[in-house]
């Protein structure tokens, strides 16, 4: 497995603090399936209303999601919007005590109008903002600036998501990297769409996509295009460590201080929308960096969760585990249902987090019968991700005796992973499955045949762990004992 996959499986929590424009992002969804009869435009009947954080809010929730301990300092409204957004942030499980109500803003509110037509997904129909792009008060700046130099000193990173609505000045960003680099901590940096990037110099990284860049270098000598030659340019003209210029479906454009410009792929997507992608890249590359990953594998890390926010509608976090096994399946080039442990682990986190019930069976499945199947198809019925732990080839020998087992252990995995009922197939080389039992840690642990409970094994330590057992109904046939005689005798 590869080190990148290993870290994410070891990864902790870690503290950042986010300063940036704090938005809501609001949608409103209804039927869209009439036009006014006073004008040719689309009708939209509201029945419902989604709010959740956007920009830096959106920035903090990803964060939040991969294990960060997060503190949000930024500007909002004395509005409902204000609260609204508020209770987003620590549903999320962010810290939000470094906010600063100015009441006489309004809280930053994108309101999308989404529309559902003829049973179709949803699309958006057209969009509000709500927002001050104006300077902040001289009062409202020293609040921010005191949350900041209250909490800098308790964070392992810093990250500034820039839309340019007013909290991310020159002199506010100029202090924050002067301040996190004297502590010797990270700022990562997210731009604003804008042709200047003084403000930024002295970061540890950017992450502008290709158009920002672009946008930025376009009054440079030369005024480079090159994606290559536009990292080379902001790099060494801001004083960064490195830069990460986004690529869309050709993934990423990292630069390192001392190495040469290193184009990172993604896989390709079916995009459904790309709203929250550059909060999400700003995210993962901060956690990874905050565990001590490399630069090329915190980019690669980068892609496989946007690639993932751009298959969903709207700007949601995307779990750790999910993204963990975005990373399995493009970095190990999974195939099949045969999974070492330390990969499965990773593959049932997804499915942990996304509310599905494992069940765990075990056995020898030496010449795989209809007895087999049959039990295999029930267990499968009892939850929503079957896993099978296979006995290695020696302790099917201690257990049947000489001859067996009859199929090897790759043979017989092979042959499980070809039933449609079987999600996963794993190995284990111990006399009794309690250590797959402890790792995998199923919602159920089922085995087939005509006995107790207690007569499994398994069964105190199942016991322990709290772990139901059932033992599903015996079905009357030949074993694979029978038919291995019955071979034979012929």
């Amino acid at each position: 497995m590869s080190d990148l996959l290993t870290t994410l499986a070891g990864f902790g929590p870690f503290r950042v603090l986010v300063v940036g424009d704090f938005m809501l992002d609001e949608l409103v969804h209804g039927d869209a399936s009439r036009l006014s009869p006073d004008a040719p435009v689309p009708v939209l009947t509201v029945d419902r209303v989604e709010r959740c954080g956007g920009g830096a809010s959106n920035v903090a929730a990803c964060l939040a999601g991969l294990g960060g301990l997060v503190h949000c300092c930024g500007v909002i409204g004395g509005d409902g919007d204000g609260g609204h957004l508020r209770r987003s942030l620590e549903a999320s499980g962010c810290e939000v005590d470094s906010l600063v109500i100015d009441p006489d803003r309004p809280t930053t509110v994108k309101r999308n109008l989404v529309g559902l037509a003829q049973h179709r997904h949803p699309q958006k129909m057209f969009r509000v903002d709500i927002e001050s792009s104006a300077p902040l008060s001289q009062e409202t700046d020293a609040a921010i600036a005191a949350r900041i130099e209250a909490v800098l000193p308790t964070v392992d990173a810093v990250c500034i998501e820039d839309y340019g609505k007013g909290v991310c000045g020159s002199s506010r960003c100029q202090a924050i990297i002067s301040a996190a680099r004297s502590a010797g901590i990270p700022v990562l940096v997210d731009p604003a769409n804008t042709d200047c990037y003084d403000r930024y110099r002295g970061a540890t990284v950017m992450t502008p996509n290709r158009t920002e860049a672009a946008a930025a270098c376009a009054s440079m000598p030369g005024a480079p295009t090159d994606p290559a030659e536009m990292a080379a340019v902001l790099l060494e003209s801001l004083d960064l460590e490195a830069i990460v210029i986004t690529l869309d479906r050709h993934g990423a454009m990292l630069l390192e201080r001392g190495s040469a410009p290193e184009q990172v792929p993604t896989r390709q997507r079916d995009v459904y929308d790309v709203t929250g992608a550059g909060d999400m890249v700003l995210a993962a590359i901060t956690a990874a960096r905050a565990h001590g990953v490399g630069w090329r594998d915190a980019v690669s890390l980068a892609n496989a969760a946007a690639g993932l926010e751009v298959e969903t509608f709207g700007a949601h976090p995307i779990p750790l585990a999910n993204i963990a096994q975005e990373v399995l399946r493009v970095e190990e080039g999974l195939v099949g249902k045969v999974r070492s442990l330390t990969t499965l682990m990773l593959e049932l986190a997804a499915h942990r987090e996304a509310g599905h019930r494992i069940v765990l069976t075990n056995g020898c499945f030496d010449v795989i019968h209809a007895g087999h199947v049959t039990y295999l198809r029930d267990a499968a019925d009892q939850g929503d991700v079957l896993v099978v732990g296979v006995n290695c080839d020696e302790q099917v020998s201690i257990m049947k005796g000489e001859g067996r087992p009859v199929y090897g252990l790759s043979d017989r995995m092979t042959i499980l992973s070809e039933l449609a009922c079987v999600d996963y197939v794993v190995s284990f080389d111990t006399p009794t499955a309690e250590a797959l039992i402890e790792a995998v840690r199923p919602d159920l642990y089922v085995k087939g045949g005509d006995y107790e409970p207690a007569g499994i094994a398994e069964y105190p330590r199942l016991c322990e762990l709290g772990i139901p057992v059932e033992v599903l109904a015996h079905r009357p046939g030949l074993g694979s004992s029978d038919i291995i005689d019955h071979v034979r005798g012929v």
